[in-house]
């Protein structure tokens, strides 16, 4: 039974060292995945847990709190492509709640529901000012209308279908099939109390997790910058996980 530090490699070309706890990844160690990603950081029962940070193959970058092998909590996110990185809260493996996009000379700051920005926020400039606004959701224009024939598979009233089914509410997923707008109100000088809440991390209430498959999915997001946003800049996600790891855990204990 595999116990303590060690190496192993998987059937698949995978390769974990690290701690280990009745055969099982438990403690600080370091997964290489065969797409080229790798993980570094905490783990709990086979699953990330705690603090980590994932490198994917693409160059993104996600740094923060993991629970049950998912994101969960307080984390960032730097987005190589589009070099901006998100700090944020994650629910789950999904953006949830108060966050900031950090872009080169200017910052968003707003709030996310399931993945995407939603309600007011505001763009904060290097220039001193703000620009205050709000995302809604509306129809995505690439999808297609409905064809002839398909107006049987709109959506039905709530009535007929608590009469079809009894009173069993079935939950509508109000993003399917819509994407996330900026509308700008007004421009005013920089001004902290306007600012919207900044995110905080999340309670966690630790139980033995079944060793389910990990979810290892890049996060999908659309930037849309201000035209006052300058040339493309890099982050400064060089810096040592484990500083950050650090911190994070000197964060829950002072909470704790």
């Amino acid at each position: 039974m595999r116990s303590g530090k060690g190496l192993y490699v998987f059937k698949n070309g995978a390769r974990y060292e690290g701690e280990w706890r009745r055969a099982m990844k438990y403690g600080v160690g370091q997964m290489l995945y065969p797409d080229g990603s790798r993980y570094e950081g905490d783990w709990r029962h086979d699953l990330k847990q705690g603090f980590g940070a994932y490198y994917y193959p693409n160059g993104d970058i996600y740094e923060g709190a993991w629970f049950k092998g998912k994101r969960h909590g307080l984390g960032t996110y730097f987005f190589a492509e589009y070099q901006v990185k998100f700090m944020g809260t994650w629910v789950e493996g999904r953006i949830e709640g108060p966050g900031q996009i950090i872009y080169p000379r200017v910052r968003y700051h707003g709030s996310w529901f399931k993945g995407m920005p939603k309600g007011p926020g505001c763009f904060v400039f290097d220039t001193n000012c703000m620009q205050h606004g709000f995302y809604l959701f509306i129809k995505d224009p690439a999808l297609e209308e409905y064809g002839e024939g398909e107006e049987e598979k709109e959506e039905k009233p709530k009535e007929d279908r608590i009469e079809e089914g009894g009173e069993e509410e079935i939950e509508i997923d109000e993003t399917l099939g819509k994407i996330s707008v900026w509308r700008a109100r007004n421009v005013t000088a920089y001004m902290a109390e306007f600012l919207p809440p900044e995110p905080v991390p999340l309670p966690v209430h630790d139980s033995v997790p079944s060793l389910a498959e990990e979810s290892l999915g890049t996060e999908v997001m659309a930037f849309e910058i201000p035209s006052v946003v300058g040339e493309e800049e890099g982050g400064d996600d060089n810096d040592s996980w484990l500083m950050h790891r650090q911190k994070f855990l000197e964060e829950t204990q002072q909470k704790d």
